[in-house]
């Protein structure tokens, strides 16, 4: 198991009070905070390393290429895929997400093509499918979700058909913290011959990932969720399926030659990185890869599962609150949604700000689930790493005291 309070120690940031408080970040499923192992390795880049990548020869170019390139290996190992050629560095999630809407979708997807998705979906998980259906009318389906917030496998396998050409689910849900079947899913999308893409801005901070085991064909993390920079993440796709794919940005280094009339394309993974990258969080994310190497994924997963156990037995122990998807982790982990009666959401979270704590608080870009639940917001507490149980207990509190603000 972890040794959370050593852990602690690697976080500048932890030391802050926040209104005379001691600082409780629970707001981790929106951005993790950054160890000094990875701020240091920014620093390093930028005091010892910084020059542009690929083109030069010298000593610097050399290395920044090396310490860029070195990253990507470092995100192919983490995620189990084949080869680094298969790593695509982007900015975010959401992103590369756009990024195989836009390049393989609207060369492979024609009209009435459909593709799934569920009701449970961040925004950047929806919107680019929306334009995306817009515009080459392509049909847009749902997997439902139970009164509990689990994936209706059922009702998934009914709207399954030979004209579904893509599924896209998140592997973790951002608000309900409920732990998709992906293999299960995978699975019955092989069977009508469609593609499978999966969000795991949630999962690949916090449990062991295996794409050739989740038999994906799309894989997408954000960097700034799993202890790294804001600004990096990295699809992961087929290498096949990235060959056939045209570029998705066009400019310098995705190209091989490059004519008046005409270009070639560099070979992968460079053709789908045009222009200059973001380099120094490249490497950041590799320092923090190194992180949670070292810690080990499956800790981290344990670890957050007591944490959440923690808090469920708690929030259930007060009265007023309600509890939003599983009431234990047998398929959750790491986020808990839930609402105090007769106290919004975000005046929830002001209050406990007041204590220091800090919680989400609103839709948590995932607007159409909130409408299926119900509800017009919720509070979201997330943990990671960090956490501990102490800290739960001063979340508690703070939801005692703002009941007795609102005198309920």
């Amino acid at each position: 198991m972890l040794d959370v309070q050593k852990i602690r120690q690697d976080f500048p940031i932890l030391k802050r009070k926040i209104n005379g408080h001691p600082l409780v970040y629970f707001d981790n499923a929106a951005t993790t905070q950054k160890p000094k192992q990875v701020i240091q390795a920014l620093v390093d880049y930028y005091e010892n390393h910084n020059a542009n990548i690929h083109r030069g020869i010298h000593t610097l170019a050399e290395e920044a290429t090396a310490l860029y390139e070195g990253a990507r290996k470092k995100v192919a190992k983490f995620i189990g895929a084949q080869s680094a050629k298969e790593i695509i560095f982007v900015r975010n999630s959401t992103e590369a997400i756009n990024l195989v809407a836009y390049s393989w979708a609207r060369s492979f997807l024609t009209k009435g093509d459909e593709i799934i998705l569920t009701e449970a979906e961040h925004h950047s998980n929806l919107i680019p499918w929306q334009i995306l259906a817009q515009e080459k009318k392509i049909v847009l389906k749902f997997i439902k979700t139970t009164n509990d917030g689990y994936l209706d496998l059922e009702q998934y396998k009914n709207i399954l058909s030979t004209r579904t050409k893509l599924v896209a689910c998140a592997h973790i849900s951002n608000v309900l913290g409920i732990i998709n079947p992906v293999e299960e899913i995978t699975e019955m999308a092989r069977k009508v011959g469609a593609k499978v893409l999966i969000d795991g801005s949630q999962s690949a901070p916090r449990m062991p990932i295996d794409v050739k085991k989740i038999g994906c064909d799309f894989f997408v993390l954000t960097g700034h969720k799993m202890l790294g920079p804001t600004g990096i993440g990295a699809l992961w796709a087929k290498e096949k399926i990235l060959e056939a794919m045209p570029p998705f940005l066009g400019g310098g280094d995705m190209i091989r030659e490059v004519y008046l009339d005409y270009f070639t394309c560099n070979d992968l993974p460079h053709k789908f990185e045009a222009g200059t990258p973001n380099i120094a969080d490249a490497v950041g994310l590799g320092a923090a890869i190194d992180y949670l190497n070292k810690l080990g994924m499956n800790n981290i997963f344990q670890h957050e599962k007591e944490l959440t156990d923690y808090l469920l037995n708690k929030l259930q122990n007060l009265t007023d609150v309600t509890i939003y998807g599983p009431k234990n982790t047998n398929k959750k982990t790491g986020i808990v949604a839930f609402n105090v009666q007769g106290i919004p959401a975000h005046d929830l979270a002001q209050i406990l700000d007041g204590e220091g704590i800090a919680i989400r608080s609103g839709f948590h870009c995932a607007m159409p689930l909130h409408t299926r639940l119900g509800i017009p917001a919720s509070a979201r507490a997330s943990f990671y790493i960090y956490n501990t149980k102490e800290e739960i207990d001063k979340l508690v509190e703070g939801i005692k005291k703002a009941k007795k603000i609102f005198k309920i």
